[in-house]
């Protein structure tokens, strides 16, 4: 039996997921496949209250992102500071804002043309 490639949709899915467990708020998923010079291929963002909250999700999102795929962030930044963490998964990429950081950069509008799709926890 083959085994089943994982996407970065399968990653895009686990993010947003681990986000939900944590409570993350306002759950979206950028594809930036069709954007003229974006590096990535997805964005996953959500909002926080608390900077512990913040770090709570960041910690799930690498938890479950290990667990399932065996992978580790590229890269991460913003962790000890705790207003705006990003977990770097190669072509996908987690942003996990306190909610007024969020709202100050809006990442939203910054990427508008991006298919934005909002995450519906269960």
């Amino acid at each position: 039996m083959a085994k089943k490639r994982n996407t970065e949709a399968d990653w895009v899915a686990c993010i947003a997921q681990a986000m939900d467990e944590k409570k993350g708020a306002d759950i979206l998923s950028m594809d930036l496949r069709e954007i003229p010079g974006a590096s990535f291929d997805f964005f996953v963002v959500c909002e926080a209250t608390s900077g512990p909250q913040v770090r709570a999700i960041a910690d799930e999102i690498e938890d479950q992102m290990y667990v399932k795929y065996n992978m580790d962030p590229l890269h991460k930044e913003g962790y000890a500071n705790a207003e705006w963490v990003l977990l770097d998964f190669g072509g996908v990429v987690a942003h996990i804002f306190l909610d007024s950081v969020r709202h100050h950069y809006r990442l939203e509008e910054l990427w508008g043309d991006s298919g934005i799709k909002h995450f519906k926890g269960e």
